[in-house]
């Protein structure tokens, strides 16, 4: 209760040190203060009740405490209701173009390169709470897996969901996987449109050129963050298919076109990143995170409730309550 108090004129209460003094001198010095009737024999007021002379001292702590209610009050007591709003300035749409080709089941990222994507990229895509994402995959051939919305739920759904099952031409058209992400956005009204191209090959399918699709960006005003994604030298991946259906393994070379994804994060004012490994991977995602910061303004609305009312009232009743009493029932003491 009284932690939600503040004082809007704290140093006021300064004052409330001089009352304890005054009390101690007051009942120190009260009865040198009263007047002395000497007498040679006190045996005529036998009986008579004291009460009255032991109550009066009473009256300045009355006072007193009407005074420290007082100081309080002029000290202004106050409760305060903050209510917040914010307001997001520069709105961000992003589109992440996922490579879903046979190779992204690789195991040189654990478990493999696709299962490692999707961890991090969904961790990404809870921290973007003020910006919109869309997903668009693409092997020999793209789509796209959900269209730009605010709906994080709904992305990490389908994030889930994507995986190797055959239902596109295999292979790596980086070409198309980034015309398809450019025309996502390209009617977008945010201030700042992303694109995050991961794949772990090199463009060898599809009917567009990954030239072209770069012109596209750069006319649109869409940065392209590219990420190549396998370790160095060699990696165990799909080579085949058993007669049960599962994907035959065997180590085959890592060939990720760098050139390439270089030429395209440069041109469209992006960075290149290369993750040979599950900790390289996150913190590419951490550092893209980082750099593309959502503008956000807070704004706080106080609400003061003043408390002094009271205090000031009930100082007013007892200083009456003194008053009244010390010219009635108190009269008599001089």
């Amino acid at each position: 209760m009284l932690e939600d108090i503040y004082f809007a004129n704290p140093n006021y209460l300064w004052l409330l040190l001089i009352l304890p003094g005054a009390l101690a001198w007051h009942f120190f010095t009260w009865k040198k203060q009263q007047a002395v009737l000497k007498m040679p024999s006190l045996s005529v007021f036998k009986g008579v009740s004291s009460i009255w002379s032991k109550i009066y001292p009473f009256l300045f702590i009355i006072r007193s405490i009407a005074i420290g209610l007082i100081i309080i009050a002029i000290s202004r007591p106050q409760t305060v209701d903050i209510s917040t709003r914010t307001k997001t300035n520069k709105g961000i749409d992003i589109v992440m173009a996922i490579d879903v080709s046979s190779s992204m089941l690789s195991q040189d990222l654990k478990p493999d390169r696709l299962t490692a994507l999707k961890r991090v990229a969904e961790t990404f895509v809870e921290d973007r709470t003020s910006d919109r994402i869309g997903l668009v995959v693409y092997a020999g051939e793209s789509y796209t897996k959900t269209p730009i919305t605010s709906d994080k739920s709904i992305v990490k759904g389908s994030l889930r969901e994507i995986s190797f099952q055959g239902l596109i031409e295999d292979g790596t058209a980086i070409g198309m996987g980034l015309a398809t992400s450019v025309n996502r956005l390209k009617d977008s009204r945010a201030k700042s449109k992303i694109i995050i191209l991961l794949t772990d090959g090199v463009n060898n399918s599809g009917f567009i050129d990954p030239k072209i699709a770069t012109e596209l960006a750069v006319e649109f005003g869409i940065k392209t963050y590219t990420i190549g994604l396998g370790s160095n030298g060699t990696a165990l991946a799909p080579v085949g298919i058993l007669p049960n259906g599962n994907f035959k393994y065997g180590l085959t070379k890592v060939e990720i076109d760098e050139e390439l994804l270089k030429e395209i994060a440069n041109e469209t004012g992006g960075i290149y990143f290369r993750a040979t490994d599950n900790k390289k991977l996150k913190e590419i995602y951490d550092e893209i995170n980082k750099l593309e910061k959502t503008e956000i303004e807070e704004f706080k609305y106080y609400n003061y409730t003043e408390k002094y009312r009271f205090l000031v009232l009930i100082a007013i009743v007892l200083i009456i309550f003194e008053w009244i009493a010390k010219n009635t029932l108190f009269k008599s003491f001089i």
